[in-house]
């Protein structure tokens, strides 16, 4: 079965409030099997005009990552990332081998 993958953008807005953020979206993401392949504001940016912090999550399947997005601890985690980013949040099958 192909892994499923997390890819986010986050433009943060509230410094302090998203350092709440991540301190409930990191436990939830292990809880859930998921594992931080990227993150950070540093992706060299090659082509459009986006900018943020890039995250990619992979999961053991796209049903795996539907599971942690829709979890309790995530979606509670979720509200407080609304009130101190904009976020492009997308959910991804990987290429089966």
């Amino acid at each position: 079965m192909p892994k499923g993958y997390v890819v986010a953008n986050i433009r943060v807005t509230d410094q302090d409030k998203f350092q709440e953020f991540s301190g409930m979206a990191g436990p939830a993401i292990k809880k859930y099997g998921g594992i931080v392949l990227a993150r950070g504001p540093d992706a060299d940016r090659l082509e459009g005009d986006v900018s943020g912090i890039v995250m990619m999550i992979e999961f053991e399947s796209k049903e795996a990552a539907y599971t942690f997005y829709h979890s309790e601890e995530y979606q509670a985690a979720k509200a407080v990332r609304e009130e101190c980013s904009d976020t492009d949040f997308m959910i991804i099958e990987g290429v089966s081998e």
